[in-house]
């Protein structure tokens, strides 16, 4: 969008998620004004992304306003989505995943669409999904594409305890059944596994719990990974184009060798620990099955 800056603020909701936290810095990088909604939380002490957040609104705070909302509460997120043109629904949560944060992750899903609907000068929803809302389901070593057709069953990832995938690929198709119902313009980023600075630090608990079937996913060729930098930019491109349309799956690379896998474990120390003395045995490359096409049109400037 460059100079053409819309007159309205965009949202970032959760801004204090890792993904929402480096879209919001790559949207005050480009000149947006931003609303940064935090989800407010029981207790504790601030993380050290909501410190940063905090720090960077008393540095100017007129182009950053921060925003305590509670995903379960509708009338919270209506107050910082008002005047806002454009919404990043980036919802994660730093509690580990099982059964009743799926139900969370959904209805808080449902609730920010639903505001959207309500609120008139919203125009587009940049929904952040992710890659495994897609990849999950039985037989999936025998089929030859997974693309943004593709959803996880909600059955398999429940029989195996996959809760990450579940909450993601529930949160997401309902995002899209309310969407519709309600006629608003809604593109989906599903990205790989998220790499990026102090990743293992900041973003924990979502990390390990997406790696939850690595192994799986590495021999089914299905392992992928971004860095957060590209993930913003496609994000801030996906909201800035106006033909984009439908989901997008989002990575760099796809893991398919022993190499490939170790060099993923190293840079995710000390979430992932190796054997000081470990060496890379094998040499199968594994089929890849991920398709991104639409996303490098994306990248290239024509979204179909």
């Amino acid at each position: 969008m460059g100079s053409d800056l819309p007159d309205h603020p965009v949202c970032v909701l959760d801004a204090s998620s890792y993904v929402g936290f480096w879209i919001l810095k790559g949207l005050l990088s480009r000149g947006y004004s931003v609303h940064a909604a935090i989800q407010n939380k029981k207790g504790g002490e601030a993380t050290e992304i909501e410190k940063k957040i905090m720090e960077m609104a008393k540095e100017d705070d007129t182009k950053l306003v921060v925003f305590g909302v509670d995903v379960l509460d509708y009338q919270s997120i209506l107050v910082a989505l008002k005047s806002c043109s454009g919404v990043f629904c980036c919802l994660d949560f730093q509690d580990p995943y099982d059964e009743k944060m799926v139900d969370l992750e959904v209805r808080g899903a449902i609730n920010v669409v639903e505001a959207c609907a309500q609120t008139d000068s919203i125009a587009k929803i940049v929904f952040t999904s992710s890659l495994t809302a897609a990849i999950w389901r039985e037989n999936i070593c025998s089929e030859k594409d997974v693309d943004e057709r593709s959803w996880s069953d909600q059955s398999f990832c429940r029989k195996f305890k996959l809760w990450y995938a579940l909450a993601k690929t529930l949160s997401e198709q309902a995002a899209w059944a309310l969407a519709m119902d309600r006629d608003l313009n809604m593109v989906s980023i599903n990205p790989g596994l998220i790499l990026g600075p102090s990743v293992s630090q900041q973003n924990p608990r979502s990390t390990m719990a997406y790696l939850k079937g690595a192994a799986q996913m590495f021999e089914n060729g299905v392992l992928a990974y971004v860095d957060v930098n590209f993930l913003v930019s496609v994000h801030i491109r996906a909201m800035e184009d106006t033909s984009t349309c439908g989901r997008y799956l989002c990575f760099d690379q796809i893991v398919n060798t022993e190499e490939e896998a170790v060099k993923i474990a190293q840079g995710l120390s000390p979430l992932i620990s190796l054997p000081q003395s470990y060496e890379c045995g094998g040499s199968e490359v594994y089929e890849e099955r991920l398709r991104n096409k639409k996303l490098n049109k994306l990248v290239e400037g024509t979204a179909y």
